[in-house]
């Protein structure tokens, strides 16, 4: 009997656990990558029935809020201001432009790769301002931080930085707060895990003794990571595990750790869909505040306005499906966005847009 448990697939182990749990069971991604991996290799439809995947908030351009969207686009219309971002943030709609628009009337925005591209920018045009717009969780930040780290010794006054990152294991507490949804185990992500390390979730776990499983970006990687969550529930011993050992550890990684610390400090955030959550975000520390764009430039903004039907925030805490949005696939396509689930590689809306075939 143990020799048959221990030649079980994946997706056996999953679908015997499934059936012994007895029960509906609700997991939920806090990944874009895992999102847009599910989709695009089929694995929702190996599932057992009574198993779903819940899309979270972890594509960071979709969970930007509109507030931090609209003062990217203000500032892009600040006078002698370069603007350097990343290629996501371009046609993600404001409350009433976008970087893309802006562009094209003109205003000097620049799609980079890097941080390293922005810096470079700066160098070669002393006389203006470059900002770069620092998006992302625990992933992106440790770069920019090099970055600011890179302008303060080279003194290269003309760089600053738009800081809206956020960061993970807050955001777990808020969606656990949520009482529309039913979530029985976290899927977590494996990129920020390599950076924060397996025991940054150790805290949370022991607060909430949910099932809490890291999982690598292959289906198969998937498939184990679901595995253990549904044999968790089934059992009622539920664990923080960590099934991308490849490259997650438990303590992460202490240079991009003490790289963030160094230069950002925790701040509140506002997240789409789910909105302020305490300490979840990061902030220049005094030390680095020349280099912050927000403290650079005195931006006074209306209150901002989110499209009118959107769900992209309900979408982004499991409690509907993009199919389930009265704008998706009618107003709002890849072509002509909406929100920015449907906007970002990493989005729900854009991946159920590409990979899901809905029954007619």
């Amino acid at each position: 009997m143990e020799r048959a448990l221990q030649t079980q697939t994946p997706l056996d182990r999953l679908r015997r656990a499934a059936d012994a749990a007895g029960r509906p069971l609700a997991f939920m991604e806090v990944c874009g990558t895992h999102t847009m991996s599910a989709f695009r290799s089929g694995l929702h439809s190996l599932l057992p029935e009574s198993v779903t995947l819940l899309s979270g908030p972890g594509c960071p351009v979709c969970v930007t809020d509109q507030g931090e969207i609209d003062a990217f686009i203000a500032l892009a219309r600040q006078p002698e201001v370069i603007v350097a971002t990343f290629g996501d943030l371009m046609r993600v709609p404001g409350s009433g432009s976008s970087l893309q628009r802006e562009r094209a009337e003109g205003r000097d925005i620049r799609v980079v790769y890097s941080t390293v591209d922005a810096l470079a920018i700066a160098a070669k045009h002393p006389g203006k301002q470059v900002v770069f717009l620092g998006v992302g969780f625990e992933t992106t930040a440790p770069t920019v931080a090099a970055a600011i780290v890179s302008a303060a010794r080279s003194k290269l006054a003309n760089f600053s930085v738009l800081c809206a990152h956020k960061t993970v294991p807050r955001a777990l507490e808020a969606l656990m707060a949520l009482e529309e949804v039913r979530i029985d185990g976290f899927l977590l992500p494996g990129h920020v895990s390599v950076i924060i390390g397996l025991e940054a979730y150790r805290d949370f776990f022991r607060r909430h003794r949910i099932p809490c499983v890291v999982a690598g970006f292959e289906p198969s990687d998937i498939l184990q990571a679901i595995a253990l969550l549904v044999e968790q529930v089934e059992s009622g011993r539920p664990l923080l595990a960590n099934a991308y050992p490849r490259a997650v550890t438990d303590e992460g990684n202490r240079k991009a750790q003490a790289l963030l610390a160094e230069v950002f400090e925790p701040s509140d955030a506002c997240w789409r869909g789910i909105g302020e959550i305490a300490l979840s975000g990061l902030r220049l520390r005094p030390a680095y505040a020349a280099f912050d764009a927000a403290r650079r430039f005195a931006l006074e903004l209306p209150a901002p306005r989110t499209p009118r039907g959107c769900a992209c925030g309900e979408i982004l805490t499991g409690k509907k499906t993009p199919p389930e949005c009265a704008l998706y696939k009618k107003v709002c396509t890849p072509v002509d966005p909406v929100g920015p689930c449907m906007v970002s590689s990493e989005g729900t809306c854009a991946a159920y847009y590409r990979y899901h075939y809905d029954e007619e």
